[in-house]
């Protein structure tokens, strides 16, 4: 049996799997806020109280916001969550007594989509987050592309493209630069703009329901956010030319986008036709957890 952990910019997921990928323990926490060890803390009681649950010791595998630097072996990438900085997988383990292994939320995430979610079968993979953060993950052929620098997907942190006028030079992005893909299309960014707009702070859900109830401030957002993910996404097909593309993250609970978005991004892809799908992902929140039970194999596994 696997523990896998989904450690995020606002929560900390657990699940203990079956062999077969099923659930048999499920526990979410929220994130200690830019605290580091009170993070340590937090897992390592997550995953004893889970552990002392099943009555067993389990392996371990974790997805992440950002990923390990080859160069340093610290976390890299990770603007939004506490653990960016710090050696994190050898923190863990010298607390957890074990060997654990680490991969990127959003590779975690295209790999369980891939597997057996909603792109089985497909060669070309892409997997979005659409959360707190915006990452991107590749699979191709089943195999998670990780890159030389480790940064392979990472889509969130290449600029807006095609912007329109009104849209330079972009908003500041926590990375540092200004225009990212993040600080428009993540669910915070997306708050954000439609604050700058209209003054109204409101998250992102709540906009999406105001444009449900035909609220034009909302309505106006929601058509700026599907215009610019369509160009978002266009820039990735004429890249990576992916059979399915499986959105996660709490934006991709707005069903509106899989109906809205491929007509747009037609303007903008180099092709006479585009096949590529725009799926929702098959188990939800739960695609980045169950990624991670991949990272071991079966025969490695307790």
């Amino acid at each position: 049996m696997r523990i896998d952990v989904d450690v995020g910019g606002t929560k900390i997921e657990a699940a203990a799997l079956h062999a077969d990928g099923s659930f048999a323990l499920r526990r979410r926490i929220a994130t200690p806020s830019d605290d580091y060890d009170a993070t340590l803390r937090a897992i390592v009681a997550l995953v004893d109280g889970m552990e002392t649950a099943l009555g067993r010791q389990c392996s371990l595998g974790f997805g992440i916001p950002g990923t390990l630097s080859p160069a340093t072996g610290k976390i890299k990438n990770a603007p939004n969550a506490p653990i960016d900085g710090h050696a994190f997988d050898r923190d863990l383990e010298a607390l957890l007594g074990r060997p654990i292994r680490m991969m990127n939320d959003a590779n975690c995430f295209a790999l369980s989509e891939a597997s057996d979610g909603a792109a089985r079968g497909a060669g070309i993979v892409f997997g979005v987050i659409l959360g707190t953060g915006c990452g991107g993950g590749v699979v191709i052929d089943g195999a998670v592309l990780r890159g030389r620098n480790a940064i392979a997907g990472e889509w969130g942190h290449n600029p807006l493209p095609w912007m329109q006028p009104a849209e330079h030079p972009g908003p500041a992005c926590k990375c540092g630069l200004s225009g990212c893909i993040e600080a428009w299309l993540s669910g915070t960014g997306f708050a954000a703009r439609h604050a700058a707009e209209t003054g109204s702070r409101i998250d992102a859900a709540a906009i999406v329901a105001g444009a449900e109830r035909g609220d034009p401030a909302c309505a106006k957002s929601m058509a700026q956010y599907e215009s610019r993910l369509a160009r978002a996404l266009a820039h990735v097909i004429n890249l990576l030319d992916p059979d399915v593309i499986v959105l996660g993250g709490g934006m991709s609970n707005v069903a509106r986008l899989y109906d809205n978005v491929p007509p747009l991004w037609r303007e903008w892809v180099f092709s006479d036709r585009v096949d590529t799908v725009l799926a929702p992902p098959a188990f939800g929140d739960s695609s980045g957890v169950r990624g991670a039970a991949w990272l071991w194999p079966e025969e490695a596994a307790p």
